[in-house]
């Protein structure tokens, strides 16, 4: 399921900062792993599906659909300042890049004879506190359900205070009977098909990354484009053409 997304963005190339730890375990044990969303920092996420239903006879139910979803973040952004030093701060970090197709391909291939799962990306949106309390009561139906649509779209607002990440969200919904007691949710990919780009953290020195690169094909084998990013490479130098010299 595609929410938010045209067609035409389905190959969209989407990225991701990891530290080097995760980035070589995720070619060594093969495996993406996705988290609940109560994990995430901003208290605002998951807000409806963490709601209360009240009934005419005052009965109320807590809702634990948010224990059933799994979700990970990436973004549309390829050279942000602010996401290097979040999610790179001892200037380590690995950036890798795949595409929308690709992210949700692998996802849904890993359970395709799994019952009772639901996969969907979609593209989050950044709105005010006061719209995104609107709308989580709108998610509802009149007798307090909702459809997987509405479900994974509770998870794609945020407040604008966060529209620089441009994030895109991969989700993972389990409803089946047995209630799914993990924190995380890790499923089998092939890492050299899903990284078409990695990139290295732009604040080290060059020989810094030859070594990093060097480190990268010996422990993981990938032959596909490691890279530095050029964020603060230095400016060619400005040169104006004049009529005259200055004189003194």
């Amino acid at each position: 399921m595609y929410l938010n997304i045209k067609e035409s963005k389905y190959d969209q190339r989407i990225y991701r900062i990891i530290s080097y730890e995760r980035f070589i375990e995720l070619f060594k044990a093969r495996k993406n792993t996705l988290v609940k969303p109560k994990l995430w920092e901003d208290t605002f996420e998951n807000y409806a599906l963490k709601s209360t239903l009240k009934f005419p006879d005052e009965s109320k139910i807590e809702l634990d659909t948010h224990e059933r979803l799994y979700g990970q973040c990436w973004t549309t952004s390829k050279a942000s300042d602010a996401m290097w030093r979040i999610y790179s701060q001892d200037k380590k970090g690995i950036r890798i890049r795949t595409t929308v197709d690709k992210l949700l391909g692998g996802l849904d291939l890993a359970n395709v004879n799994t019952a009772r799962t639901m996969s969907c990306i979609g593209k989050v949106e950044y709105k005010s506190e006061i719209t995104i309390m609107s709308e989580a009561r709108k998610a509802f139906s009149r007798d307090g359900r909702m459809t997987f649509g509405s479900l994974f779209r509770s998870l794609l607002i945020k407040r604008k205070a966060f529209d620089h990440e441009k994030e895109i969200r991969l989700m993972y919904l389990d409803w089946g009977h047995k209630f799914p007691s993990q924190s995380i949710y890790s499923y089998e990919i092939d890492p050299h098909d899903l990284i078409t780009q990695v990139m290295i953290d732009p604040r080290v020195s060059h020989s810094e990354y030859k070594k990093i690169q060097t480190d990268i094909v010996e422990k993981t084998g990938y032959m596909g484009d490691i890279k530095r990013s050029l964020l603060y490479r230095l400016p060619d130098t400005l040169t104006l053409e004049v009529d005259q010299k200055f004189t003194n």
